[in-house]
């Protein structure tokens, strides 16, 4: 079976990746994954994030990325970092703001600090005109009304997504795209994500693996990499009834959109 995907969310540039990220794209080709995000969490991540870019072996998955502050790293947020992640943000590989959002299970910033970061980089998203990768936790009618109020033209995605159908639907109702990772894969607890990735519109649904974490089965537990999309894939499809080539396809399809990927990234 050949199948072309794109990992729409990976963290190669997190250090478990230090020694083998270029043996890691070859790998991601070798199992069809011709296009990798890798989205920084800070300045330090984005930038390494960025240079990973300029050093892509030729016979691996292209590489991209999307730079940002993390909601848990807010605290950090300044004017001086804002101005860095702009100049940044201009680099040709980048292809979006993320990982961006709120999270209030772990609160390692202050909410003040999230959503000012938050809606910053909201703002610099719309200014450069690139999407956006949300990581939301334990908020996401607080997110949604950060994106609602802030009232201009953005795209984007949910990553990781992890709420209740009612709350992809609002999602979706703002023209956001549903990421979906190995969690999907996983036991009982996962019936709410594999419902949702049963009925997300086949057009608004991007894969993702979020490497180094959330491997999937039968991985879980040991160090995630873009290979194992498929698995992911496969997953979905099967929760949607699906031939698997048919959602592979529109989940490309779906990312090459969002994120503007050229012809190159996805040859």
């Amino acid at each position: 079976m050949t199948m072309r995907l794109v990992d729409s969310h990976a963290h190669l540039n997190h250090e478990q990746f230090t020694e083998d990220w270029q043996e890691v794209l070859r790998r991601a080709k070798n199992a069809g994954v011709t296009a990798v995000i890798n989205i920084g969490y800070d300045l330090l991540s984005s930038e390494r994030a960025v240079t990973q870019c300029e050093s892509v072996p030729p016979d691996g998955a292209a590489l991209v990325a999307a730079v940002a502050v993390h909601p848990h790293e807010a605290h950090h947020w300044n004017a001086d970092v804002a101005e860095t992640l702009r100049q940044l943000a201009k680099h040709p590989s980048v292809v979006a703001i993320g990982e961006i959002g709120l999270d209030f299970h772990y609160a390692f910033s202050p909410p003040a600090a999230q959503y000012r970061a938050f809606a910053e980089q909201l703002e610099l998203a719309w200014q450069l005109g690139l999407p956006v990768i949300l990581h939301i936790r334990d908020a996401y009618p607080e997110a949604l009304e950060v994106v609602r109020r802030f009232g201009k033209p953005v795209k984007g995605v949910a990553h990781c997504f992890t709420g209740t159908w009612g709350e992809a639907q609002a999602w979706l109702e703002v023209g956001f795209h549903i990421g979906v990772t190995g969690i999907v894969t996983f036991g009982r607890k996962a019936e709410t994500v594999r419902e949702v990735a049963a009925k997300v519109p086949l057009e608004r649904l991007l894969l993702e693996t979020d490497a180094p974490y959330l491997a999937p089965t039968p991985y879980r537990g040991k160090r995630n990499e873009p290979a194992y999309l498929p698995l992911i894939a496969q997953k979905v499809a099967q929760c949607r009834s699906e031939p698997v080539e048919r959602l592979a396809a529109a989940t490309t399809r779906n990312a090459a959109s969002l994120f503007n990927l050229t012809l190159l990234f996805l040859k």
